[in-house]
């Protein structure tokens, strides 16, 4: 599902989620598997990790499979990714995880939409919270307002000065147009703006969310809604492309530009300078495209 870069610019991990349950670090020129690891005894991953500690650790997101509750699991690189530490990441069905402005932030994602528990659900149960990155110790836990309750808050992205956003997917396709995109603030989460028009036009799910080079600018991918979305760092919306498909979403080095991937082989070079935007670049053919794209040294 995610694949997370080593910071010793060889290999990587590619996070399992359901129905597989492994994780694989392998070498990114060779694409040969250098090691597998399982998750915690009656739990899967969620798909989603990070390498912290210059790549000599491993964070990865867990869930129990009995109850729901979510684990974060500290992994010690050279031991085989071996369990020194979990804790519990303050919610049910968590899917990401990142570490941010000093601390370790959970999306925990609550009911999937889309999925067998969704079927008739209108409550996710959703939440954010951070963490103490040494001894997991909760700092804060967010929620949505009761007419946000059926938002599953699923994916998170942050810039160098620990700026953190959280994207939704929604319960409920009810024609309500639910704000997808929130900051994660010390008092909670705020909602970016859109027009109404524009949140419909994301059918109720977000698949991908990053922010540029310089932390100034957001952008959301949505392979339903078949487009991108951008806004300023402030929440103040920029516009939307069309992108079908679309949901592998990464920055590049040069600010304003970010690089989004779809299932039809496309890679597309967008570009914004906070008040328009527009495709730079654009190439066809490729290889089919999943869920995520990273920038990777």
């Amino acid at each position: 599902h995610w694949v997370e870069p080593s910071p010793d610019g060889r290999t990587a991990v590619a996070v399992a989620r359901r129905p597989g349950t492994t994780a694989v670090l392998f070498d990114r020129r060779a694409g040969t598997v250098i090691a597998t690891f399982e998750p915690g005894e009656g739990r899967v991953f969620s798909g989603h990790g990070r390498f912290i500690d210059a790549g000599r650790r491993f964070l990865a997101v867990e869930i129990e499979r009995a109850s729901g509750q979510g684990v974060v699991s500290r992994r010690v690189v050279e031991s085989g990714f071996a369990i020194e530490a979990e804790w519990a990441s303050s919610g049910i069905g968590p899917h990401d995880m990142l570490p941010a402005g000093g601390a370790l932030v959970v999306a925990n994602g609550g009911v999937e939409p889309h999925t067998p528990e969704a079927l008739g659900a209108e409550i996710a149960g959703a939440s954010v919270a951070r963490l103490d990155p040494e001894t997991g110790a909760v700092r804060t836990v967010a929620a949505l307002s009761e007419d946000l309750a059926s938002l599953s808050l699923r994916h998170l992205a942050s810039s160098a000065d620990g700026f953190t956003v959280v994207a939704a997917q929604d319960l409920l396709a009810d024609g309500i147009a639910r704000p997808l995109i929130y900051a994660v603030e010390e008092g909670g989460l705020r909602a970016f703006d859109a027009p109404e028009e524009a949140w419909r036009g994301l059918r109720t799910y977000v698949g991908s969310v990053c922010l540029d080079a310089s932390g100034a600018y957001v952008a959301c991918a949505s392979p339903r809604g078949n487009r991108v979305m951008l806004w300023r760092r402030d929440g103040r919306f920029i516009g939307a492309l069309p992108l079908v498909d679309g949901c592998g979403l990464a920055p590049t080095r040069e600010a304003g530009r970010f690089l989004a991937t779809s299932g039809l082989g496309e890679t597309v070079l967008i570009a914004t300078d906070g008040a328009e935007v527009g495709v730079v670049a654009r190439r066809s053919g490729g290889p089919r495209f999943d869920n995520h794209a990273v920038l990777a040294a």
